[in-house]
């Protein structure tokens, strides 16, 4: 629609605008989020092209408007955007500004093929940020403006982006300005409006402005009626016009249109004309004028509206079944009309237009017209993923060729990182319906495309498919494996041990069945509670021990009886010896890695955990940083990065880099948040971060991570990493609540022993709760850190020997814990744990009261970022001073 001029009674809306254009080409070049709400013809368009005009001699504006027919067509809003600009790099050029994003983001804006593993959808936004952060910085000489209207109709993927991307515009010389309808918005995508109210209320807030948009006052609408009319235009007849349309500008322009057409006169006899004229505008008198026009004209409209955007003249002349010299006739009578402007490609005046044409079209002209625009759409070669917009509108009616081509579509839509829109398909490609011998293995494609986005509809899907015959046996073994991993992922680990053994009970013998033994294995271990632990660690044994790592099934198995074998503290030898077995030059094999679908990034993950925990800290930090390559490469920068940067943090909190280690936890934790809330990660990340936090002396930040993510009971049902309630009944001692760390711990301790899991750096209960009981049991507290010094010499560590000598000495005569601690400061020197060797290094220079010594473990503390520590370092000092 042509904005009328000059907007009346939009001086505060434009004034915002000036504000945030001039901050944007400040010399501060302050960008932000401008939003715009208000009811359908309050004049956002206008408002918008009036901002257009405003920024134009001064920024690079780019624009991109949502549709109501094409929501379901992932990036549109995004392509809007971006496209056209990038189109005019060369290619080399566009591949230096993606850098390392190029594969992940490239193809969901239409640049380049698909390669690689499956994008994570949140990789795909990290890339969007990337590449519009180097564009803005490019620009900052006409700073970037991006306007994004009717954005209540953008794409899911576009609007989740958006959400995302504006909350951080304060960071960038960009401004965003975007206008919806707040009602429509809300009840398309709830989610991106709880992120807005959630932004709101952030740091953020000052790079944001809001403005509401109202309907004209009697005055600015008699204002705007005398500016078409002339001044001779009576007040009752103005009064009228604002009564009829309710001051909303579009519904006032395009009466006082109507009234021109007429001739009629501007004057109060003529007023009660003025309501059946205005219904001429909307709803069905709009229809009423279309079919004025002709058959021919109508059909035309009706075509231009199934195509929705950027309508081409051509296209809608082949679905309205007319010559081009009768869609050119079509398309002139329209625009006279005022129902659509442009040429080719051309759009509708207005969205309530479109809207009010679209659904006036009968249904099953409708669907007819879909389908043969999904028709034109692939004999053009433009791919099935272009299609299936249309494709989902046509009626079910027994077509194979449209499931086969939703079907296509849907593993197009995966390939750019839209796994909702392939869900829309391959659900509509359930109900045409697919033969019954294909339905099982749609329904696996079904449940493998919602494993990242709802892990419970996986579960639904993946069942179905297991229950009826037409997989084969490749596929029901890995339908059943990712089966499992949804039940895991929803915290059903019980579920998912019992689903992969009903499986293999049915599994001839071969590298299947030894894939699902090995995930039976490891979901099993992986819970927090199970039946008969060391049965289940004997059957392993016996499976595992004699394996050379001859192929990935055999390395899966000895991962898993090195981690279980870690968790047990047998011998450390043995178990890094099992771990060089499950790897290939000390990497994952091919179909093993970091990215791998057919095992899972769980298996590289137990390999390095295990080496983390047996003292190989190196190794560790080589496969964890393995992985946040592998992730980042591939763009799968949601739970699985997150993950990655906890297990980082792990390997510095192990080494006693604390400072380190706490900003990869948090990091974890920020790129978890992003995904959603009580995920798996945020528990790992959570109990190590709070772990982190009581080794740098931060006991009231610990407690505020603790209380932020719920890190208490109930537990989830998969274990935590480190173990969950060792570290919280440390934290509750920290914090001088001995009583309840005590039972936190005995219940630790309870869970543990029956299942054999005697790692006392995985899960050191019993010396923290040795030194709970040190005052009111002695006898009892002597015992458990006597059967941990037992156990930890069997494991065979330093650092796990070293930490048991140190809990041994606190119940030993002087002198002969001053041996203790002497011993235990010559495992833990050998050791790569720095922060223990501080630990012990001061008990030792209190026991022996050196200067000298707590000297050296004030300054080994600092170096570790334990301030607490070398705090306590420095009062021993201190003690012996004075007492000297």
């Amino acid at each position: 629609m042509k904005p009328s001029r000059p907007l009346y009674e939009r001086e505060p809306e434009l004034a915002a605008a000036a504000r945030a254009v001039d901050d944007l080409c400040g010399a501060q070049a302050v960008g932000g989020l401008l939003v715009f709400s208000g009811e359908a013809g309050l004049g956002k368009t206008a408002l918008l092209a009036e901002i257009r005009a405003m920024a134009a001699d001064r920024c690079t504006v780019w624009s991109a408007r949502g549709g109501e027919t094409v929501t379901s067509v992932p990036f549109h809003v995004v392509r809007q955007l971006l496209q056209p600009a990038l189109d005019r790099f060369p290619p080399d050029e566009t591949r230096a500004l993606f850098g390392d994003w190029y594969d992940t983001t490239a193809p969901a804006l239409g640049l380049a093929e698909p390669s690689g593993p499956q994008p994570d959808p949140q990789g795909v936004r990290d890339g969007l940020d990337f590449v519009v952060a180097r564009l803005a910085s490019r620009l900052s000489h006409r700073p970037l403006l991006l306007m994004v209207d009717d954005a209540h109709w953008a794409d899911g993927e576009s609007l989740t982006w958006l959400a995302s991307f504006t909350a951080r515009l304060g960071e960038l010389p960009l401004l965003v300005v975007q206008a919806h309808r707040p009602q429509e918005l809300a009840e398309r995508n709830a989610s991106y409006v709880a992120d807005r109210d959630a932004e709101r209320g952030s740091d953020g807030q000052g790079a944001t402005t809001r403005v509401a948009l109202r309907a004209l006052t009697p005055d600015a609408t008699a204002e705007l009626v005398r500016a078409a009319l002339g001044e001779h235009a009576d007040d009752p007849f103005c009064r009228e016009v604002w009564a009829v349309t309710g001051g909303n500008p579009y519904e006032a322009v395009e009466l006082v249109a109507k009234v021109q057409d007429q001739e009629l006169a501007p004057v109060e006899e003529s007023a009660g004309q003025l309501r059946e004229l205005g219904a001429s505008a909307r709803g069905s008198g709009l229809v009423a004028r279309l079919e004025r026009l002709g058959t021919n004209a109508n059909r035309f409209a009706w075509a231009a509206a199934v195509l929705g955007t950027d309508i081409s003249q051509e296209l809608a002349a082949t679905l309205a079944g007319m010559s081009s010299a009768e869609a050119a006739d079509c398309t002139a009578r329209l625009r006279d009309a005022r129902i659509v402007s442009g040429f080719d490609p051309l759009e509708f005046v207005h969205p309530l237009i479109a809207t009010a044409v679209y659904r006036s079209i009968p249904p099953a002209t409708r669907t007819a017209m879909h389908g043969r625009a999904a028709w034109a759409i692939t004999r053009a070669g433009l791919g099935a993923a272009a299609a299936s917009r249309h494709l989902l509108e046509v009626h079910p009616d027994d077509d194979q060729e449209l499931v086969a081509q939703l079907r296509e579509a849907a593993g197009q839509h995966l390939a750019v990182g839209a796994p909702e829109a392939a869900r829309r398909c391959l659900e509509r490609a359930l109900e045409e319906p697919p033969r019954p011998k294909d339905r099982a293995v749609l329904l696996y494609e079904l449940g493998c495309a919602t494993l990242l986005s709802s892990p419970p509809t996986t579960v639904q899907h993946l069942r179905a498919a297991l229950d009826m015959p037409g997989l084969d046996d490749g596929l029901r073994v890995d339908a059943t494996f990712r089966l499992a991993a949804a039940l895991a992922h929803n915290n059903q680990l019980k579920d998912a041990a019992i689903s992969l053994a009903a499986e293999a009970a049915r599994t001839a013998p071969g590298p299947g069945l030894m894939r699902l033994q090995a995930a039976h294995f490891m979901w099993e271990g992986m819970q927090a509670t199970e039946d008969d632990g060391p049965a289940r660690s004997r059957r392993l044994t016996r499976n595992a021990d004699h394996l050379k790592g001859r192929d990935n099934a055999e390395r899966a198995l000895l991962t898993l009886r090195a981690f279980d074998a870690m968790l047990r503290g047998e011998n450390a030898q043995l178990i890094v010896d099992l771990c060089e077995r499950a790897l290939i030059d000390g990497s994952p094999a091919r179909g093993l890695g970091w990215t791998d679908s057919e095992w899972g990034f769980e298996l590289p993950t137990m390999v390095g955990i295990t080496y983390a925990f047996t003292d190989q800290l190196d190794r560790a930090e080589s496969l964890f940083g393995e992985a946040v390559r592998a992730f980042e490469i591939s763009g799968w920068s949601g739970a699985h990065l997150a993950f990655a940067h906890t297990l980082l943090g792990m390997v510095h909190r192990r080494r006693g880099r604390l400072a380190e280690a706490e900003g990869f936890l948090r990091e974890g934790l920020r790129l978890a948040d992003r995904v959603g809330s009580g995920l798996p990660v945020h528990w790992d990340a959570a109990c190590l971060l709070i772990d982190t936090l009581l080794a740098r002396g931060r006991v009231a930040e610990a407690r505020k991570i603790a209380d932020r993510y719920h890190f208490g009971p109930p537990y989830p049902s998969a274990m935590v990493l480190p173990d969950g309630p060792c570290v919280r009944g440390r934290l509750l001692l920290a914090e001088g609540r001995k009583e309840e760390a005590i039972a936190e711990l005995e219940a630790a301790g309870a869970a543990l022993e029956p299942r054999e899991r005697h790692n006392g750096i995985w899960a050191p209960w019993a010396g923290d709760l040795a030194r709970a009981l040190a005052d009111g049991d002695p006898g009892r507290a002597a015992h458990l850190a006597a059967r941990a010094r037992v156990h930890a010499e069997r494991f065979g560590t330093d650092t796990a020997i070293g930490e048991a000598l140190r809990c041994v000495s606190l119940f030993a005569p002087p002198e002969e814990a001053e041996q203790l601690l002497a011993d235990a400061l010559r495992h833990l020197e050998r050791s790569s744990s720095a922060y223990e060797h501080a630990l012990a290094r001061v008990d030792y220079g209190v026991a022996i009261g050196s200067h000298r010594e707590l000297a050296r473990a004030q300054k080994q503390a600092m170096a570790c970022g334990a301030e607490g520590l070398a705090a306590r370092a420095q009062q021993a000092r201190a003690s012996i001073r004075s007492a000297e």
